[in-house]
């Protein structure tokens, strides 16, 4: 399962998406992909305050003009995706979504009923954003992006992050986790990569770089230490292909089953990349 509550401006609504696991080794046709969506179950979220029973929402059911909004929250691209898949959401927005709150998720299925719990930490926010040259030869089309970051003291944290850029969709990078061992209660300027679409053409020259004269979207997100092994184990062992990789058995938070639940204290950046 894999499932988000999320604080902040432009933040995504909570969701839930629930699938069943199959072997390691096995075939995957259309059909047979459409029936491991979990539908029917019973899935609620207590905030603190109350405890919310979220909706059960299926595609089939949304207005064409909002699906590609739902495929942008789930990280589907449109373009690929022919059935009709159903989500667990806080539709009214009845969920308290704020930071120093734990949110506890119950799911209660036919033959099992799983947990999980996260939280909402505060968020530490970007400063001072520097479009410089790309490293090497200098390039009229491009730019690197510098941030600033004012690392708390005294505390362990964790941070993702997504970019996009023109129409593109926000997407992580494929190490889209850092945590403050080298930084903490620092005052730390560093390169933010743009991402890449895993699967995506590779091209080195121009890897990580924005493009000029265009509008870049940054999310920056501080997150729990929970999630953060979670996404640290996933993007490490997704980066650790070939035949010799060692196998990374992936962090999850999830009791009763396997995957994540968790939060994000979230802030967005629209930025301008400047022209040559």
């Amino acid at each position: 399962m894999e499932g988000y509550v999320e604080a902040g401006e432009e933040s995504n609504p909570v969701f839930v998406l629930i699938t069943k696991s199959i072997p390691f080794i096995s075939k995957i046709d259309p059909g047979k992909f459409s029936e491991l969506f979990v539908k029917g179950a019973k899935v609620s979220v207590n905030d603190g305050d109350k405890t919310i029973q979220l909706t059960e929402v299926c595609l089939s059911q949304i207005p064409d003009p909002l699906k590609e909004e739902v495929y942008q929250i789930l990280g589907f691209n449109p373009d690929s995706i022919n059935l009709d898949l159903c989500i667990y959401a806080d539709i009214f927005n009845q969920i308290k979504r704020e930071p120093g709150r734990k949110y506890d998720l119950e799911i209660r299925l036919v033959d099992k009923v799983l947990t999980a719990s996260t939280t909402i930490p505060r968020p530490v926010s970007l400063k001072n954003f520097k479009w410089t040259e790309t490293p090497g030869i200098p390039n009229d089309t491009l730019a690197r992006l510098l941030v600033t970051i004012e690392d708390p003291k005294d505390e362990a944290n964790y941070y993702r992050y997504f970019t996009a850029q023109g129409d593109e969709n926000l997407v992580p990078p494929f190490g889209s986790v850092r945590d403050d061992a080298l930084f903490n209660g620092q005052t730390f300027e560093f390169p933010l990569q743009r991402a890449e679409r895993r699967g995506g053409d590779f091209t080195p020259e121009t890897f990580g770089f924005f493009k000029r004269g265009q509008m870049a979207k940054i999310k920056w997100s501080s997150i729990d230490k929970a999630h953060f092994d979670f996404w640290n184990t996933r993007d490490f062992n997704a980066n650790s292909g070939g035949p010799f990789a060692s196998y990374i058995r992936i962090n999850f938070n999830i009791k009763g089953g396997i995957g994540i639940w968790g939060g994000y204290a979230s802030e967005t950046y629209n930025l301008m990349v400047p022209p040559r």
